[in-house]
């Protein structure tokens, strides 16, 4: 398929809808369903934000202990999901998963709200409790214990890039004769292959 004055690189089209989302979603335009595949084949989904997106992948940040976290220790193949009802768009992306690095973790845990960062620190993510109050004991705890000090990072906590090897870019489009366009990544020369594709 001959490119197209717009579909030229599936990154910078990306960024390009997520600007467009960010004047149109009332709340959370980089939120992205997440899905992976445990060890017994069962798959999972969920919303996480995305943090980051360049040339590299797209980033999220989780506790390591979750079930998420848990899936991708063992099966490093997943699957996102932008839905842009305002736009009428939306985007899938496929690929593989890797960790960030401990300083770009370090980095974007810093910026977050004093609160997020205790509640990193309390929340036991994906694990049962016994009620609410056991919770918020546990954000009493780190509240007092770290008091108007500096907030590390926890061990258990950190970032995860989405290295995509597969975009489809959908666009609604009237009768149900949607748009959609594909990139997949073409590993031996180095380039996305663009096509068009049947809605």
């Amino acid at each position: 398929m001959k490119k197209t004055a717009e579909f030229i690189e599936p990154f910078t089209q990306l960024n390009n809808w997520l600007v467009d989302a960010e004047k149109s979603e009332p709340n959370d335009p980089s939120a992205v369903s997440l899905a992976t595949v445990d060890e017994n084949g069962r798959p999972s989904l969920r919303m996480v934000l995305m943090k980051a997106c360049d040339e590299r992948g797209l980033v999220f940040y989780t506790n390591l202990g979750s079930k998420k976290a848990q899936d991708m220790k063992v099966n490093d193949q997943i699957a996102m999901l932008f839905h842009w009802k305002s736009l009428r768009r939306q985007i899938r992306i496929e690929g593989r998963i890797e960790a960030t690095g401990g300083e770009e973790a370090d980095k974007y845990f810093t910026s977050r709200a004093r609160a997020s960062r205790i509640g990193a620190w309390a929340s036991k993510q994906s694990q049962p409790m016994e009620g609410r109050f056991e919770f918020e004991t546990a954000i009493a705890k780190y509240t007092a214990k770290f008091g108007t000090g500096d907030i590390p990072r926890p061990d258990f906590w950190s970032g995860y890039r989405l290295k995509p090897d597969y975009f489809e870019f959908w666009r609604d489009r009237k009768f149900r004769l949607h748009e959609r366009i594909t990139f997949s990544l073409d590993t031996d020369n180095h380039c996305w292959n663009l096509s068009e594709i049947y809605p």
